[in-house]
């Protein structure tokens, strides 16, 4: 598995204010050679595949909290967010997913060896606590 980490920061005025961890990972190709291996499978064939995952696909984990999801970067952030997943995330999780997904959009082939270790998200409004999504206040 590949990863990146990418730390992101908002300002309050001249001041910093939240400060998120994240981890984005992609299977490298031991794990998309990895087999079925239920025995009499009629399919065989990459796990991986088998699960509908290809390999635009990344995990996208908030350190702090420990949860993230499995997404294909380029739609709609909010919408993967608010879909089955309602994972705790730190406030600057959605924006900071928002700011990859555009990343993507821009440069398809080569965007996660691009990634920052940090990123301002100036327009990520500011929190104090983090939620777990679907309970947002």
């Amino acid at each position: 598995m590949e990863t990146r980490f990418i730390e992101a920061a908002n300002r309050v005025g001249d001041k910093y204010f939240n400060w998120g961890k994240f981890a984005v990972a992609r299977f490298d190709s031991v794990e998309w050679g990895r087999p079925v291996n239920v025995p009499d499978d009629l399919y065989g064939g990459s796990l991986l595949d088998r699960c509908g995952w290809d390999s635009a696909h990344v995990w996208v984990l908030d350190l702090q909290t420990g949860e993230g999801v499995f997404v294909r970067p380029g739609g709609n952030a909010a919408a993967d967010l608010n879909g089955k997943h309602q994972v705790w995330v730190c406030p600057l999780f959605q924006p900071m997913l928002e700011w990859l997904y555009e990343r993507v959009r821009e440069d398809h082939a080569g965007w996660f060896d691009k990634l920052p270790a940090y990123v301002e998200l100036a327009d990520a409004p500011a929190s104090m606590v983090g939620y777990r999504r679907g309970q947002e206040a």
